[in-house]
């Protein structure tokens, strides 16, 4: 049986969708994944990130948030 722990939940303003991320510690061992969950109505897309894509996506989303303001 796997560990869910919650780590964040928001809501996107303008599409509605539900994000939910969760870390993922299975019982047998082994590295930690990010779960991440969008709920679009009734509708879940499901991704389980290890921890060296879950640092490239954020990092590419920072740099996509940074450039906002700069346009």
């Amino acid at each position: 049986m796997a560990k869910i722990t919650e780590l964040g939940k928001f809501n996107v303003p303008l599409g509605g969708q539900q994000i939910e991320l969760q870390q993922i510690d299975h019982a047998e061992g082994g590295m930690s994944m990010l779960r991440v969950r969008i709920r679009e109505g009734k509708r879940f897309t499901i991704f389980d990130v290890d921890p060296d894509t879950a640092g490239q996506w954020a990092a590419a989303m920072q740099r996509w948030a940074n450039n906002q303001g700069e346009q």
